[in-house]
């Protein structure tokens, strides 16, 4: 990577490694040391490769897509267990406006199995079809939809303070949160290599830049 090219990096990295990060939260289940090295993970192929990507935001999510996949996959048909304790307000809150609810989702999506929440993210933060999360899961569109369905109703039920996932996103709704107003392209170059993770941890929040170096 040449000068010029380091600091265009530098600058992608700067405009978008929060948004890329508030991905990352909830894919790895709101477990901020194992976001930032999911995205830490991601940025670095993107720097080996940079002269050869056309829309390096779509190419470092689906790098975080693909590393998530590994994880749950490495699991094999292990039962999951989640020890992350409710989020304070779960259960009886008296909904006090967005910004809780969002903390609450956010929480309540650490709760479900690491395919559920990968499933979740990326059909409804992500906005991803079906059939795109079928091809990254390397499973069936039936699949994706009974995983949704089993997802959505275990979501609302730790969350009943929001009865409308399935509708879209409004403004001020976690959707909104996790994506930004930035529409996504699909990377033009070749998808990139899956990577193993670690497993889950608790909840916590998401906010600071990351920073990589090329």
């Amino acid at each position: 990577m040449d000068a010029e090219d380091q600091d265009v990096f530098r600058e992608f990295v700067a405009n978008r490694s929060t948004a890329l990060l508030r991905t990352a939260v909830l894919l790895s289940g709101g477990d901020r040391h194992a976001a930032e090295d999911l995205l830490q993970n991601a940025l670095v192929k993107v720097a080996n490769r940079w002269h050869r990507i056309d829309e390096p935001e779509a190419y470092v999510r689906q790098v975080l897509y693909r590393q998530q996949v590994s994880r749950w996959r490495l699991k094999g048909r292990r039962k999951e267990l989640t020890v992350a304790e409710p989020p304070e307000g779960a259960a009886g809150g008296d909904g006090t406006g967005a910004a809780e609810l969002r903390l609450v989702i956010r929480g309540a999506l650490a709760r479900l199995t690491t395919r559920q929440r990968t499933v979740l993210v990326l059909r409804y933060f992500e906005d991803l079809p079906e059939a795109e999360v079928a091809r990254m899961l390397g499973c069936s569109v039936g699949t994706v939809r009974s995983t949704t369905h089993r997802s959505l109703a275990r979501l609302r039920a730790l969350v009943p303070e929001w009865g409308a996932l399935d509708e879209p996103a409004g403004p001020d709704s976690p959707h909104a949160e996790a994506t930004g107003s930035q529409a996504r392209g699909r990377p033009t170059t070749p998808a990139p290599p899956s990577d193993d993770h670690r497993g889950d941890a608790s909840p916590a929040s998401a906010g600071t830049p990351v920073e990589v170096r090329p």
